[in-house]
């Protein structure tokens, strides 16, 4: 008796001990937290706040590996409004990559638990290799600094892990909507901001006082060269122009992908991807940004090529495909409608721009040089390099070099060409360049593989538009420049969703499995 009344008042003991000690530090976190707000020091309250969210997402993404990779899809896409508020924290810009190595460690002991046999892609081995040098290259002779290495490295590889996860994630159609759904829903926000910031101007959605290495990003103006017209060219949540451009490419192409999908296989969420695609065209279209603005177009013209080559012919289903069309043909039109009745100004100063610029006929025309003169200027230049053979170690031309000379104070390096294929000359040497191209081969022919497995079933939109992307992203898009690739955002979107192509055969045959038995039990009522 006196040994339970003992263990009760010690476990009372501790509860309250427990709760005191909350309380207190509640009362300090408030004490601290309010000087902030007294001093209107955002940036300080923000720095405070950062590492106890932190601390209790982390244990949250240790226990579920799922929500952690949501978790990090949504600091990923909103990372940099943070950073922007808080003069360009460069512990803010390591955020992403925290979160990511906790949904790695709490994705390996789940898979070790249950003894999930891993997934070994077709194109391991050249990618294998590829990272095998892009390690020694770290340590290449001709870098100042091991951390440009480093730096480079991570921007390179460190995503690469996503696959695995993505792979793993959608194993079934219900987890495959709701990777989609969250997505677009996210896309409908960034987009819908980037519209808004297109017509307000760079003094919305940043802040009155931007740090130097982002304020040039975020105040973008162009002036067309013949009429004349001024325009800005929105960052919406991001820190530069050209981060909001790359995702509004990955944003484009999902909801066209989604949108067929839904179509062929399910009604729910149809008005969802249909306002995306909307969206998006709006938001590419009002970006300002040539390149944005042909691809949009490039992408519109694969994407009907390519449903009406995969559509379902045998199952006459062909017409929901045309139906497909149709609706992203009407959503083009009712998009451009609307921002021509609301907002003609602001439509009227990019198309100017994309006329005077882009078409042949004009005496600013700038389409041959920047599409193919330029892009291939810059590599040859590479080759002017002493160190073209061996290159100057990776990460020592890229994103990110600024922050390496200012926080560790090295030596600047003084080399790089805008040219993507250029660049891993100038940091891996020629063979780094070849090995590349190796495993971008190895990619993107695998992964058409899986889509003309796909074809005549109703994945297979899904699935052709994330072959586009590893094909746009590794081949044209890295040509002409190695920005999008190294955009942590665009990186890592490419491995996850990878990682969901090779899963949709999978899910093809289930879906044909569980149509084929209800079918039978319908025939045998």
């Amino acid at each position: 008796m006196n040994s339970t009344f003992t263990n009760f008042y010690k476990s009372a003991s501790q509860k309250q001990l427990t709760t005191v000690a909350i309380l207190v530090l509640a009362g300090v976190g408030a004490y601290v937290a309010s000087g902030y707000v007294i001093n209107d020091d955002l940036t300080g309250l923000v720095v405070l706040a950062l590492p106890l969210i932190f601390l209790l997402i982390s244990v949250s993404m240790l226990n579920n590996w799922r929500i952690g990779l949501y978790v990090f899809l949504i600091w990923l896409l909103f990372e940099d409004i943070i950073r922007k508020y808080a003069g360009n924290n460069m512990v803010i810009f390591f955020g992403k990559d925290v979160l990511v190595a906790i949904v790695y460690i709490s994705y390996s002991i789940k898979a070790r638990k249950q003894s999930t046999k891993s997934f070994r892609p077709p194109f391991l081995l050249p990618l294998l290799v590829l990272i095998w040098f892009g390690a020694i290259q770290i340590f290449n002779p001709g870098s100042t600094s091991v951390w440009f290495g480093l730096l480079g490295f991570k921007m390179f590889f460190f995503y690469v892990p996503l696959f695995a996860i993505g792979f793993a994630l959608v194993n079934s159609e219900l987890e495959l909507r709701r990777f989609f759904t969250v997505n677009l829903l996210l896309c409908l926000v960034i987009t819908s901001l980037g519209i808004a910031q297109s017509i307000l101007g760079h003094t919305f959605l940043n802040p009155p006082q931007l740090q130097e290495d982002i304020k040039s990003q975020s105040e973008l103006y162009r002036v067309t060269p013949i009429s004349g017209l001024s325009l800005y060219r929105p960052n919406s949540v991001f820190v530069s122009h050209g981060r909001y451009c790359d995702f509004l490419m990955v944003a484009w192409l999902f909801s066209l992908g989604y949108s067929g999908y839904l179509i062929l296989r399910h009604p729910r969420g149809r008005w969802l991807a249909f306002l995306a695609v909307m969206l998006t065209l709006a938001g590419a279209v009002l970006s300002g940004s040539r390149g944005t603005f042909m691809w949009a177009g490039i992408n519109i013209a694969a994407v009907s090529i390519a449903f009406l080559w995969g559509a379902p012919w045998r199952q006459r289903e062909v017409i929901r495909v045309l139906r497909t069309l149709g609706r992203i043909a009407v959503g083009g039109v009712l998009a451009m409608v609307l921002l021509a009745v609301i907002f003609p100004e602001a439509l009227g100063s990019r198309l100017a721009l994309y006329s005077e610029t882009l078409n042949p006929s004009s005496s600013a025309s700038e389409l041959g040089g920047r599409a193919w003169d330029y892009p291939v200027r810059n590599f040859m230049g590479a080759f002017s390099y002493d160190r073209w053979p061996y290159g100057y170690g990776i990460g020592t031309s890229g994103l990110g070099t600024q922050y390496v000379i200012r926080i560790f104070h090295v030596k600047p390096m003084r080399v790089g060409v805008e040219s993507g294929y250029g660049t891993l000359v100038v940091e891996m040497g020629i063979v780094g360049l070849i090995l590349w191209l190796i495993m971008s081969f190895a990619v993107v022919i695998s992964a058409w593989k899986v889509v003309v497995k796909l074809r005549g079933s109703p994945f297979f939109p899904l699935g052709f538009l994330i072959f586009w992307y590893a094909f746009v992203l590794l081949f044209p898009a890295t040509f002409a420049g190695m920005q999008p690739y190294e955009d942590f955002l665009i990186n890592s979107y490419l491995w996850l969703t990878l990682g969901v192509l090779f899963r949709l055969p999978q899910l093809s045959l289930m879906a044909t499995a569980q149509a084929q038995a209800k079918s039978l039990a319908a025939r045998g009522a």
